[in-house]
């Protein structure tokens, strides 16, 4: 079954929030942290994944990321620091090993 995620990025001050929706974490997150995508992330240096929840349904998804986007900032504070109350970036340690099948630790997620 197929897997949705919902996630929130945050910049190293944890300023600044951007708050998206998936079908690859480990994919997106990598995007975002090397600037693949031109736009907010990149302008704002968003690249600290901060928190993330899945889901089996994408319509359910796309739902909860914009029932988030919606919030105050404080509401969104809380939900992070409920999982990650140190604003820790979750995504440590997912690309220390080689990510594609011809062994290039450097190359980006399959």
């Amino acid at each position: 079954m197929r897997q949705y995620y919902v996630y929130i990025l945050s910049n190293k001050y944890n300023t600044v929030l951007y708050t998206g929706v998936t079908n690859d974490i480990e994919r997106r997150v990598y995007e975002h942290q090397q600037k693949l995508n031109k736009g907010f992330t990149s302008k704002y240096n968003c690249h600290k994944l901060v928190w993330f929840e899945d889901h089996e349904d994408v319509l359910a998804a796309i739902h909860r990321e914009k029932q988030i986007k919606k919030w105050l900032r404080t509401w969104k504070n809380q939900l992070i620091e409920k999982e990650n109350p140190q604003w820790t970036d979750l995504s440590n340690g997912w690309y220390d090993v080689p990510l594609s099948n011809s062994g290039d630790a450097g190359s980006s997620p399959a």
